[in-house]
């Protein structure tokens, strides 16, 4: 089209206008679906100028986009040209130790402004839940909160200075509160600027009464334009009037922020109350103590995140209570952080029926943090499974309103016979809530319409806002003729008129909303399928729909989600961007092939299928199974590709191999041999072929066996000799043979021959997977605990074996230990070892089976062992193998894990279970060899020493 062409022309970074980035970009964290006319991601600031002079010549509208998390729909629009600003204008200009200031563009991601100042004893002070990825830009344009913002405020009070380009073109600074005479000159100022200035004091000039009687005071009003704050007695600040007016007046193209100072120790206050309303009315007499947070947490919530994963360790700190005050305590020592929050758990104890506990481990303290923080994701599931939605998210009131609100807000949703989990701020009457409206269900919105409206009225009775933090986007803006008067309203939009006369920056956002109850992102069908998804009712369609666009998937700090998304920056290569995606080809309407669609196709072929999203996201979309769910359809009586063939046959192609092994690797290491067979197997030919060994795991067991027989007495374990431990790695099995034996334990292996299904499940070939398991279950005798050695094997046994094959496979799978898990739960004397190492964690271990039994091991062993924050290792089994996806594998391991094994000393052991993850250290680290826990414990059962604390074990 000729925009696309146009904006080609005149910016230098990204212009995407096909169907899979305007799918990706027409969602946010709210209800709603606005697939946009194209995408912009522009390099500089000078490429915001050339968008939007296009987009204003076409007469396009613009929405500027950050990290996409917010709730209320401010970052999508019918129609319009999405600005992405966090792909590229992400860079810190200068940060002032002196003045605690930092000059920033609006792509800075909060948490690398935090990491900049940190090394100065400073920070940022708001802090949303979703730091790790929200941007300085998206901040202001929702004037976003956090939990510290009750002793460091809101993003409006931590900004000097805006630098903004308005809709005509125009460019200005503007800066805080000025005095009369510095207000009179910007009256005088020339041309657009000077006209902008005189217009906006004389509409603060002609209502004075107006806006002083008429704006809720409160800390957290952020519904509406803050209009009061152009009043003389507040200093015509600017700032603070275009702080959280949603991207409909200006476009930031940079910020001058303030900074604090960062109390160098904190503890804390973990205060148990009966309730939710027993907690707020106890929020004022706190307050005056000064402590950081005062954020509220009810048992509903702890009950959501338990009933979607396992329960983290500090949980148990907890004291005895159905809601529970987290009320962090700063200091220049530990010391005076603990008496800081010695004197806040003092006065939480004078209100009856208290119980209060003080944390002052760092780790711990993170773990509860980080419940918290996952908030929005965990309530998103009710504990019993039911969905429940933003919609009514982050109501305020007074502080001292608060327990009255939070009771009459429960028994407006009885009325409804409604359910949700509330949460928050309380100590600026903040509560976060979602509800389980029934917005998949289009004859049923009426009561949605009906709710909101009577919530509206509760909230403003209570001399409340509408929202808190999230701004009012679609999801409240048809609501604020129930906040403020009609004069007010009219005031809005002149304001907007003031600053974009042509409505051409987020049109329909605060200012002549659409309706709150259109455009709902929820319509689709569901298609046949061949995986249950038991935990969301047999449906793909909600399963997606799991996904609210909290995007933890788009933080690239650390942690296992999402590996093509650190590696590529692309929205569609995050876990959020395919759910999208999949999203759209259950509506049909931009993704319109279904099963045979390429962009899904496209997209899901950067899947490393790690599962790591399985268990970070907090609301568990696992893309790993819509991954294979979707390659089962998509190639169902089509051709596929060689790699599905190569590599998913590979068990098969290994067998074979095993007959004559010599021969097989003489093939394989040949120049022309090799690099036909990775022509023929769409395999990348950067790629090395691993050499087959001269005897298979299972030979060299009857040898073994007929060597040494089984011990009398011994507990027989039965190994799991996976494909690639017998066919292709044998060590580790070898060694976990040598192991066991020497610990009392007899080992015992199936009646024939086996195989997890695993590399048939990532490619898709699932009706092949369940006839392969189906087999390999009949060869497992009953009763003996099944020992897994390769972490994404043991994974495949433990969960994708009772996925494909239902109950008949409960009862082994239940069975399957790690090798860890086993001796830990057996108790049986370690030798000591000592030494260092970095351990590599799998992917699927992480996801799926855990690592405490590991950790606990490794200790037992005394092993000072640093386990690397490095996610996957790029590999990912045959996805790293295959052609296409070399870029991509090398730079998931670049990231963390290469780097800190060539960084580790000749002495320190490097240590990996997985297959994949020691190939890619083989291959990448200049022949550094990785150890399996196995070969460790066989090192120490060798060569162990002798223990300078204690007995063997302790």
């Amino acid at each position: 089209m000729d925009l696309a062409r146009a904006l080609s022309a005149a910016v230098r970074g990204e212009v995407r206008f096909d169907p899979a980035e305007r799918a990706v970009y027409g969602y946010d964290a709210s209800n709603y679906r606005h697939p946009p006319l194209g995408v912009v991601k522009p390099a500089d600031t000078d490429d915001v100028r050339a968008a939007l002079a296009v987009c204003r010549e076409y007469g396009v509208p613009l929405v500027a986009r950050g990290a996409g998390t917010s709730i209320g729909g401010q970052a999508i629009g019918p129609g319009a040209v999405v600005l992405d600003l966090r792909r590229h204008l992400n860079r810190i200009h200068a940060l002032d130790p002196g003045t605690r200031t930092a000059r920033v563009e609006p792509g800075v991601v909060l948490d690398d402004l935090q990491r900049a100042a940190r090394p100065h004893g400073l920070r940022f002070g708001p802090d949303p839940s979703t730091h790790s990825r929200c941007t300085i830009g998206g901040m202001i344009g929702n004037d976003s909160c956090g939990a510290h913002s009750v002793a460091w405020g809101r993003t409006s009070d931590n900004l000097d200075s805006l630098d903004l380009l308005l809709a005509d073109g125009t460019e200005l600074t503007v800066h805080g509160p000025l005095p009369p005479e510095q207000r009179r000159r910007l009256r005088q100022l020339p041309g657009r600027e000077g006209e902008l200035h005189r217009a906006l004091q004389d509409l603060a000039a002609g209502h004075l009464t107006t806006l002083r009687r008429s704006m809720p005071q409160l800390p957290r009003r952020g519904s509406g334009y803050p209009l009061d704050a152009l009043l003389p007695e507040r200093g015509y600040d600017l700032v603070r009037a275009l702080t959280g007016t949603e991207g409909t007046c200006a476009l930031v193209l940079g910020a001058t922020v303030r900074l604090v100072a960062e109390p160098p120790a904190r503890a804390l206050v973990l205060a148990g109350y009966r309730d939710e309303t027993a907690a707020a009315d106890a929020v004022p007499a706190l307050l005056p103590l000064g402590p950081l947070t005062v954020e509220g947490m009810a048992a509903d919530l702890i009950a959501a995140l338990l009933a979607a994963g396992p329960r983290p360790p500090a949980l148990d700190r907890l004291p005895e209570g159905g809601c529970w005050l987290f009320l962090e305590a700063g200091g220049a020592t530990d010391a005076e952080a603990l008496e800081a929050a010695r004197d806040l758990a003092t006065a939480v104890r004078r209100v009856p029926h208290t119980a209060v506990t003080v944390v002052t481990d760092p780790g711990e303290q993170r773990q509860l943090w980080a419940v918290r923080e996952a908030g929005a994701g965990i309530v998103t599931r009710l504990p019993d499974g039911g969905e429940a939605w933003p919609g009514w998210e982050d109501s305020a009131v007074p502080v001292e309103q608060l327990g009255s609100y939070l009771r009459e807000l429960r028994a407006l949703l009885a009325r409804h016979g409604l359910r949700g989990v509330p949460y928050g701020h309380f100590g600026e009457g903040c509560v976060h809530l979602r509800i389980d409206w029934p917005l998949t269900d289009p004859g049923r919105l009426g009561g949605f319409r009906s709710f909101l409206t009577e919530a509206a009225d509760l909230v403003v009775s209570h001399g409340g806002s509408l929202s808190g933090e999230h701004g009012d986007g679609q999801a409240r803006a048809e609501l604020l003729p129930r906040m403020y008067p009609p004069q007010v309203i009219d005031l809005f939009r002149r304001f907007k008129r003031i600053w974009d006369p042509e409505h051409l920056l987020n049109p329909g956002t605060l200012v002549d909303p659409r309706p709150f109850d259109a455009d709902l992102r929820f319509p689709g069908r569901d298609l046949p399928l061949a995986l249950p998804y038991e935990q969301d009712g047999g449906s793909l369609l909600t399963a997606v729909h799991r996904c609210v666009g909290v995007a933890k998937c788009v933080d690239t700090s650390s942690g296992v989600m999402c590996p093509s998304y650190m590696a590529t920056g692309e929205e569609r290569h995050s876990t959020r961007g395919r759910a999208r995606l999949l999203a759209e080809m259950l509506r049909g309407e931009l993704v319109t092939d279904g099963w045979r669609s390429t962009e899904v196709r496209e997209a899901l072929d950067l899947c490393l299928a790690c599962k790591g999203c399985a268990s970070d996201c907090p609301v568990h979309v696992d893309m790993a199974t819509y991954k294979a769910e979707f390659l089962h359809q998509h190639y169902r009586r089509r051709l596929r590709p060689a790699a599905h063939l190569s590599m998913g046959w590979l068990p098969l192609w290994l067998r074979g191999a095993a007959l004559a092994p010599g021969l097989a690797n003489r093939l394989l290491q040949h120049p022309v041999g090799g690099a036909l067979l990775k022509r023929l197997g769409g395999i990348d030919p950067r790629r090395a072929l691993p050499p087959l060994p001269e005897q298979t795991f299972v030979r060299w067991f009857r040898d073994h066996r007929a060597r040494h027989p089984e011990p009398a007495g011994a507990r027989p374990v039965l190994l799991w000799p996976d494909s690639m431990a017998n066919l292709l790695d044998p060590e580790p099995a070898r060694a976990a043979v040598e192991v066991l034996e020497s610990l009392g334990f007899a080992v015992r292996l199936p009646a024939g021959p086996v195989c997890c299904g695993l590399t048939l499940v990532s490619t898709g070939q699932l009706s092949l997977a369940r006839r392969v398991m189906r087999r390999s279950l009949r060869a497992l005798p009953p009763g003996l605990p099944v020992v897994g050695l390769d972490p994404s094997c043991t994974a495949a046994l433990r969960e994708e074996w009772p996925r494909l094959l239902g109950a008949e496979a409960r009862p082994a799978a239940a069975r399957v230990r790690t090798l860890a898990e086993l001796l830990d739960d057996a108790g049986v004397d370690l030798p000591y070892l000592g030494g260092r190492a970095v351990t590599q964690v799998h992917c699927h271990q992480h996801a799926v089976l855990g690592t405490a039994a590991d950790r606990r091991i490794e200790a037992r062993i005394g092993l000072a062992n640093e386990v690397l924050d490095s996610g996957c290792c790029g590999l990912a089994g045959n996805f790293g193998f295959e052609r296409g996806h070399y870029e991509v594998s090398v730079a998931a391991a670049e990231r963390v894990l290469m780097p800190a094994v060539r960084a580790a000393a000749p002495d320190t052991l490097v240590l990996a279970d997985g297959l994949s993850c020691r190939t890619q250290i083989a291959q990448l680290g200049d022949g550094r060899r990785a150890l399996h826990l196995a070969e460790l414990l066989r090192l120490a059962l060798r060569q162990g020493a002798a223990r300078p604390d204690g007995p063997p074990g302790a």
